[in-house]
């Protein structure tokens, strides 16, 4: 009989330690000769999981076997379970290969080719299955112990990390921690910047980043960078020092349980400000909150501009393109007889806003008198937001105390270490994150400006936002704009432009005084006088 030799490991540190390939191979050799079979193929596959078919060596096999003249009668293994763990996938791939007449045989669980030898097979199987199953259990376990000691799981660390071997207390193996990869490191702050200021002018999107990078040559780790790699980098917290180990199943792919997932705390790239802020600016642009034509939309006043019924005005072409207008969405939609309103011409209207909110909006005077009231008004919610915060903080002070009678109890014996400690102290951990939040909401509350500008720095801010805005080539006049105002509504000959203080004190705060180059995001507040938002058209 001439037969084909598979032999598998695991692991990669199994293959090369050379120690069990070799042996199976001598051993299955030796069970040859002594029965008088010809080997005329060895296929080695090094560190794959049984559990399987991903695996090239064994699909090579599977193919070369399954032929109408197949060069051999059958595959010998050392036992059934290098062939396959799983007793379905093991009887679906011994049935194909029966049918091209070639046979899967065990040396050291050899049985009949009648009925009670495949009811064998089958037993072994399904033994293999549940040892394999079990191992995984186990070995799971183990991991999760490690990863809550502070270890990296995992031969591949996260972009921007790279692993380093220490000691480990106590013990005499050496065991594996994350630390910042220095090089990419940058690379990742690069992406938040360009997320939030864009690049030369213009605002990117996770695609232009992708290409930005690559045309620089950046790659990431010998590939090129694509929108899905960049996305989930925005939002991986590992990069503000929050890793999550056992997050989806390995198999699946499923994300598990948010108790069943382990928090590793590692060194962190990027400030937690930096990553709230990108994740609020990611909400904004959205598809399901902003439509993709508002955000990428040259138009200036798409997405801010209303009709007087109520509805967007959108632009519109006539003449083949050589005329521009804004018109009711409505109408376009419905017809006329939903809307009485007119076009309106869009150079003209844009001019317009950008006179009223440069030449009689965003002036010294004014923006000092919108801070005045933006003051006052904090003054009035300064002492609620106090009592909030300190409420929230005796909260977080019980919980950090429940927490630590948990541990004591553990420790002294009192409580078992299983699975339902492990919900509870997740519920503690969850709970404290949210109060986290929420204390770090109210904070960015009591810390809006509150203090008065000086007359100096508020002119200059109104003088480089004149520029900006004036600049018909730079794509943050739009953003500017969507930033400052929240609606520009037409109600016959006039225009009402509505917008937010606390949006005007975020921007004078958080920008360079003079430089405006970042679009940062605030909430909406303001509605400035009407007699200076009226302009007839």
């Amino acid at each position: 009989m001439i037969v084909a030799l598979y032999a598998r490991v695991s692991t990669t540190k199994q293959a090369e330690k050379e120690l069990s390939i070799p042996d199976q191979l001598r051993q299955m050799h030796q069970w040859c000769k002594q029965q008088g079979y010809s080997v005329a193929m060895e296929y080695q596959e090094l560190g794959a999981s049984a559990t399987d078919d991903r695996r090239p060596v064994f699909q090579q096999m599977i193919q070369e076997s399954c032929v109408p003249d197949a060069p051999f009668d059958a595959i010998i293994v050392h036992s059934l379970s290098r062939f396959f763990r799983d007793a379905l996938e093991f009887g679906l791939y011994e049935r194909q290969l029966n049918k091209h007449g070639v046979q899967v045989i065990s040396i050291t669980q050899q049985t009949s080719s009648d009925p009670s030898g495949e009811m064998a097979r089958r037993i072994f199987s399904l033994f293999d299955e549940y040892q394999s199953k079990e191992n995984a259990k186990h070995t799971l376990r183990a991991m999760k112990e490690n990863a809550r000691q502070g270890y990296h799981n995992g031969s591949i660390p996260p972009y921007g990390y790279r692993t380093v071997e220490i000691l480990a207390q106590g013990k005499q193996a050496k065991k594996r921690r994350l630390e910042i990869d220095l090089a990419e490191a940058t690379i990742v702050r690069k992406i938040f910047d360009l997320y939030l200021n864009g690049y030369q002018g213009k605002l990117l999107g996770m695609s232009q980043i992708a290409a930005v990078l690559n045309q620089r040559h950046c790659t990431r780790r010998g590939k090129r960078w694509i929108k899905t790699t960049v996305a989930n980098l925005l939002q991986d917290s590992t990069y503000v020092g929050e890793y999550y180990f056992n997050k989806v199943c390995a198999k699946t792919r499923i994300a598990k349980p948010n108790e069943e997932r382990i928090l590793v705390n590692v060194p962190p790239i990027i400030e937690k400000e930096l990553f709230e802020r990108v994740a609020q600016q990611r909400e904004a642009r959205s598809p399901q909150n902003t439509p993709p034509r508002v955000v990428n939309s040259p138009t200036l006043l798409t997405g801010v501009l209303k009709c007087s019924c109520g509805a967007g005005m959108t632009l519109a072409t006539g003449k083949g393109g050589r005329y521009r207008y804004y018109k009711c969405s409505s109408r376009i939609t419905a017809g006329k007889q939903s809307c009485s309103s007119r076009n309106i011409p869009m150079e003209k209207l844009d001019q317009i806003i950008i006179e009223a909110i440069t030449e009689r909006v965003f002036t010294p005077q004014r923006v000092e008198a919108m801070l005045k009231e933006l003051r006052e008004r904090l003054k009035t919610s300064r002492s609620k937001h106090d009592n909030e915060l300190e409420s929230l903080k005796k909260e977080l002070n019980d919980i950090q105390q429940a927490t630590d009678r948990l541990y004591a109890a553990v420790e002294s014996g009192m409580l078992p270490n299983d699975i339902s400690l492990a919900q509870r102290a997740h519920k503690h951990h969850a709970r404290r994150q949210e109060i986290l939040t929420e204390m770090s909401g109210l904070k960015r509350k009591q810390q809006m400006p509150f203090a008065p500008l000086g007359k100096k720095s508020v002119q200059t801010f109104c003088s480089a936002l004149r520029d900006k805005m004036l600049d018909k080539e730079s794509n943050f006049r739009k953003e500017y704009l969507r930033l400052l105002v929240d609606e520009v509504s037409i109600e016959g000959n006039e225009v009402r432009i509505r917008g937010s203080h606390a949006a005007l004190a975020g921007v004078l705060h958080k920008t360079k005084v003079g430089h405006l180059e970042g679009v940062p995001t605030f909430g909406s507040g303001w509605l400035p006088l009407t007699d200076s938002n009226d302009k007839r058209i």
